[in-house]
């Protein structure tokens, strides 16, 4: 009897908080136009497809059980689809091709989902340069069950190709990439020196929630930062038991959510990511802002 009357009031409890939720959640709409943009790395310029002119692509960022739209105009020369990956509930639309000259909009219902989230074009060789980061924040009323971040950052492993992934009216699947990205850019391992490098800014003894999205096709991603560790507290869209590691291993398409305390010495420490066969290396700079006392 006793064991009954304790989950008559969890379920209570859970449904009261749905119904929280659900009245403070809001209504959030999105344009993504994708269209053919220049853009120049390791020395070369090449055209790719974007999602309103950047990569990676605009960020979503809304709070737990939120309703999103998601306007898509397809102004490039293919047709196109958008994967919502972590989304628990069906998307209308989501495996129809969006045609060249047409648009369609996607309508995202959040319930649980809480964390990081991203989307991406389901092709293979769009997919690598249109994605972005979905965040979702706790709602209004609700708090983090971890120590609340100063601020939190969005990074996303990305592969850069020098080929063309389309050839006239062919689409290619993309091979090994000749670099990997931070955030879209290179780092300074890749010989070229008008790459650019990734910078992450914090001050001492701040506290940061870092995701970190692996948005690289077919490839395992080691991601650290020298002499920093990371508490695991999520994982795909969801809170995880927090465990403690010095660097993250991401399989493709996976999503973790990390805290990061800048208590080291004061200074600039190398971000590093490398696909786990070995084959090159991207980096990145955290750089501390203020002083220890």
């Amino acid at each position: 009897m006793g064991s009954e009357k304790q989950g008559f009031i969890w379920l209570s409890g859970l449904l009261f908080l749905n119904i929280l939720v659900l009245s403070t959640a809001d209504v959030h709409y999105y344009e993504f136009f994708l269209q053919e943009s220049q853009f120049t790395k390791l020395c070369s310029t090449k055209s790719i497809l974007t999602v309103n002119g950047s990569f990676p692509g605009p960020e979503i960022r809304v709070r737990r059980g939120d309703t999103v739209f998601v306007n898509v105009h397809n102004q490039g020369n293919h047709a196109v689809s958008l994967k919502w990956e972590g989304v628990k509930g069906s998307i209308d639309g989501s495996n129809e091709l969006i045609q060249p000259g047409t648009n369609f909009t996607y309508k995202i219902e959040l319930k649980g989902e809480i964390g990081t989230l991203w989307w991406h074009a389901t092709s293979a060789w769009a997919a690598a340069t249109v994605h972005g980061a979905f965040v979702i924040s706790p709602a209004a009323n609700e708090d983090y069950p971890f120590p609340a971040p100063t601020s939190d950052q969005t990074i996303i492993l990305g592969q850069w190709f020098k080929q063309e992934l389309t050839e006239g009216d062919k689409t290619i699947a993309p091979g090994r990439a000749d670099a990997y990205t931070i955030n879209g850019h290179p780092g300074e391992t890749y010989g070229c020196s008008n790459d650019t490098t990734f910078e992450m800014q914090v001050d001492y003894e701040g506290l940061y929630l870092v995701r970190v999205i692996n948005a690289v096709v077919n490839e395992t991603m080691v991601f650290a930062v020298a002499s920093h560790s990371f508490t695991i507290v999520g994982q795909n869209g969801a809170y995880t038991k927090r465990s403690f590691t010095n660097s993250l291993t991401l399989a493709p398409a996976q999503v973790v959510d990390v805290l990061l305390c800048a208590n080291v010495n004061v200074g600039h420490y190398y971000i590093t990511a490398r696909p786990s066969s070995g084959t090159y290396i991207t980096n990145g700079i955290l750089r501390y802002l203020t002083t220890s006392s």
